[in-house]
């Protein structure tokens, strides 16, 4: 068992996964810096992610391993994973080619509270493709 000491000051790979057996992480856009994404990965799509080269997530909806663009296209290509202090969380640098988010922006993150509001939101982005033609079955249940 790895220490607090060796966990936050060590150079060993040591990742701490949740009681459910997951860790979020979070995919950024290697070149813009742009925040795309957040999901959760498991120790298989971490192994994955890291073997492959390309993302791969646990779907909690579909209690499934999702590689990031098997339906759209939109694939992660990993530059690098940055792991924090505490080692149970990621972000990933990616490569990305299209819209990452599954309504059609480029991130996730197309929204943002209203300024002097505490319940409206404002669009901040525009989409970048269509999801219909990108997802070729109901894309309610994919992020």
């Amino acid at each position: 068992m790895a220490t607090k000491q060796n966990i936050e000051a060590g150079l060993e790979f040591v990742p701490r996964f949740d009681d459910n057996g997951l860790m979020p992480a979070i995919a950024q856009d290697v070149q813009t810096g742009q925040i795309l994404m957040v999901a959760y990965m498991n120790r298989q799509a971490l192994d994955l992610t890291i073997e492959t080269g390309y993302a791969t997530y646990y779907s909690r909806s579909r209690q499934q391993l999702w590689k990031k663009g098997r339906e759209s296209g939109h694939v992660q290509k990993v530059e690098q994973i940055l792991v924090d202090c505490d080692q149970d969380c990621l972000v990933l640098k990616v490569h990305v080619d299209a819209g990452q988010c599954h309504v059609g922006y480029q991130s996730c993150f197309y929204r943002a509270l209203r300024k002097g509001s505490s319940k409206n939101l404002e669009l901040i982005a525009e989409k970048v493709y269509d999801p219909k033609q990108a997802y070729k079955e109901n894309t309610s249940d994919k992020f």
